[in-house]
């Protein structure tokens, strides 16, 4: 029981990184059925998430829209506009440096490629299809027309029902999503390494790794500096604090799985509960400059390599 409580009160950036870490080394020994038992659990716990996405879109922005009270449509506008120039410019900023670097590590007309010959061994036993009632882009533009309207007619019974389904959602973050992370983030980096996807690392796409990371921690240093001269406070500190979203984004590839840990660790750095539950699954959604940089350092990687 001691055990139990102490794993359980372990911060969860240490979970995140002990689960990719025991995933790489139990992809070592693992026989392929207790992969796949795994493989199978990380479908049904991501089909759930996909399935729970728009719900948590609705649950926030909502009732965060409808905290904000008049100045909601204006914050709306502003954030939308400065995720877009954000993603913009960090793309340009991608495509700058890659075509600076890559001519320097990449050779014209050489394939990138990697082999993954166990891929259709480690495919889960079932799977249990969970279609989102509503896509994304659709969950947004409800959740602003419904939070606005609630602002504007002073709905007040519709915005008691947006703050309980707000309860819902932060309730399944809490005692469902947030707990399973960790084994999720095990499941992923299990079937990584015996596929070989993990250790594949050739030196051309080590390199190019390399500059992608390099690109990331330039964008995220610039933009917490930004931020930490309007808010007046320390960068650097903000940064450490939200190393728990970053893990689990590593780990899980998906900022929708990310959404749960970003918005707790953006309350912890004390930003307004109305406001954080507004931003961050917005932003999750529109402001992605970290994957449009990616998106551009592959896509000049790739044109490159194949000449």
């Amino acid at each position: 029981m001691k055990a139990l409580s102490f794993i359980k009160n372990l911060p969860l950036l240490v979970k995140v990184l002990v689960a990719i870490a025991l995933g790489l080394v139990c992809s070592l020994f693992f026989p392929v059925w207790l992969t796949r038992v795994f493989a199978t659990f990380n479908s049904l716990i991501g089909n759930f998430i996909n399935m729970f996405v728009p719900i948590l879109i609705l649950g926030l922005i909502c009732s965060g829209i409808a905290d904000l009270g008049t100045g909601a449509g204006k914050l709306l506008l502003f954030t939308t506009i400065l995720a877009y120039l954000s993603t913009v410019i960090s793309g340009c900023f991608s495509y700058a440096v890659c075509s600076f670097a890559y001519p320097h590590i990449i050779e014209s007309g050489a394939l990138l490629g990697t082999g993954t010959a166990t891929e259709s061994a480690l495919t889960p036993y079932f799977t249990i299809e969970m279609p989102p009632l509503l896509d994304v882009t659709t969950s947004l533009v409800i959740a602003f027309i419904v939070g606005l309207s609630v602002v504007y007619v002073k709905a007040d019974t519709i915005k008691q029902c947006c703050d309980q389904l707000r309860d819902i959602v932060m309730l399944v973050i809490a005692k469902v999503i947030v707990p399973l992370l960790p084994l999720f983030i095990f499941g992923i980096f299990l079937k990584m390494g015996q596929e070989g996807a993990a250790g594949a690392g050739m030196s051309l796409l080590l390199k190019i790794v390399v500059v992608i990371i390099a690109m990331h921690i330039t964008v995220l240093i610039l933009q917490f500096i930004i931020a930490g001269i309007i808010s007046r406070q320390n960068p650097f500190k903000a940064l450490i604090c939200m190393l728990p979203a970053y893990a689990t984004a590593l780990g899980t590839s998906s900022s929708a799985a990310t959404i749960p840990v970003t918005l707790a660790r953006v309350k912890k750095l004390g930003v307004r509960p109305e406001i954080a539950d507004f931003t961050v699954p917005l932003c999750a959604t529109i402001h992605m400059p970290c994957s449009i940089l990616k998106i551009v350092a592959c896509s000049f990687a790739l044109m490159i390599s194949m000449g």
